[in-house]
């Protein structure tokens, strides 16, 4: 727009200077000419620097200075457009309404003054052209004044999502690290309360067993967003032997492997380490097993790890529609997904449970999933 000014201003020039040569008014029309280009140039150079005010007045001054080359040299009524379009980005709607209909008016004066008679075009034209320029412009003004507010409610949508990510992020975490920890330190006091005076030397060990050291550990990876701490030094198989080794008062737990190892992504290895942990504390805790049999199997296309117990078991259809009976499947789900993984659940009254998780080979963490699901238990 300010280079279609001054390609407009030197037209006009030019234009009187063609017609009129450089005799009589001339240079002092020229002249005129010339603090209108430069006024104009300070204005469209230091916008930012003028502030409203200082728009305002410029505005102003390159107004009045073109109505002063208008009313000497018709031609220059060229120059409009672009006064009209300054017009309505700096002044209020009224104020803009206001400019316009002024700088129309000297349009359509010149044209008379150039005219050799009088012709309705010479005012329906400018009155025409002005119209558009102002509706276009408050459209464009409209359309960009949605564009960002919706930008702005989008921003906000995706801060509360991330709020909510990172909320489920943690819930997943305390559960699986911080309140499995604290429920079996609960059963191993309680062990050892049973036993301090019959077998002082087995409630020691359950004592000691109950050390918060590994939960804090969880604790400050899962606030730093890190991996378990059984992964960082280790890999899957060694982590998951780790588990099934570890000194308790559950189920025995035992562990095998199944195919050639091959690498696996450090989130798809965190998920299948946390649902064999929550895996084996539900069967620790709720299911009353004897033994747990973790497997890790190496697929060609995928990593799969199943969790087999022989306890009490319970009725999938029936645990999928109860509320509120803990957070234990939906975490494992959510945490699969995540990866691009799934989780299948097998069990029957009196029959065991099993929890099978597959993730693909190569798998990497992708958004949020759907699953609409309800936990069993947890």
């Amino acid at each position: 727009m300010h280079a279609g000014f001054f390609l407009l201003l030197a037209a006009s020039a030019s234009r009187f200077v063609v017609r009129h040569g450089m005799d009589g008014a001339t240079p002092t029309l020229l002249a005129l000419c010339g603090v209108l280009g430069a006024g104009y140039a300070v204005g469209a150079v230091l916008w930012d620097v003028l502030g409203h005010r200082g728009r305002l007045a410029w505005l102003a001054a390159v107004v009045v200075c073109w109505l002063a080359l208008v009313a000497a040299a018709p031609s220059f009524a060229w120059c409009a457009v672009p006064l009209f379009f300054a017009a309505l980005r700096l002044l209020s709607p009224r104020a803009a309404l206001a400019a316009v209909v002024v700088i129309t008016g000297a349009v359509i004066f010149a044209g008379l003054l150039l005219a050799d008679r009088v012709d309705p075009s010479l005012v329906l034209a400018p009155v025409a052209v002005a119209a558009m320029a102002a509706v276009i412009f408050l459209e464009l003004q409209r359309l960009i004044g949605e564009l960002v507010r919706t930008r702005g409610e989008l921003a906000d949508t995706q801060r509360a999502a991330g709020v909510l990510e990172e909320r489920e992020r943690l819930s997943r975490e305390i559960h699986d690290t911080l309140a499995q920890g604290l429920t079996s330190m609960g059963i191993l006091l309680q062990a050892a309360d049973r036993q301090w005076d019959t077998a002082p030397g087995d409630a020691r060990r359950h004592l000691r067993q109950a050390a918060v050291a590994a939960n804090l550990d969880e604790a400050r990876h899962f606030v730093r967003a890190l991996a378990p701490p059984a992964l960082a030094s280790a890999s899957l198989p060694a982590a998951l032997g780790e588990l099934a080794g570890g000194e308790g008062t559950g189920p025995r737990v035992r562990f095998r492997t199944e195919g050639a190892e091959y690498p696996v992504d450090v989130d798809a290895q965190a998920a299948l380490l946390r649902v064999a942990q929550g895996a084996v504390a539900n069967a620790r805790e709720h299911a009353g097993a004897a033994t747990v049999m973790v497997t890790l199997t190496y697929l060609d296309d995928a990593v799969s790890l199943d969790v087999a117990d022989d306890g009490s078991g319970f009725d999938p259809g029936a645990a999928a529609s109860a509320r509120g009976r803990g957070y234990g499947l939906r975490a494992m789900r959510d945490r699969l997904a995540e990866v691009g993984g799934t989780l299948a659940v097998e069990s029957a009254p009196g029959a065991g449970t099993v929890v099978a998780a597959t993730v693909p080979r190569g798998a990497a963490r992708r958004s949020a999933p759907e699953d609409g699901e309800r936990p069993w238990y947890g």
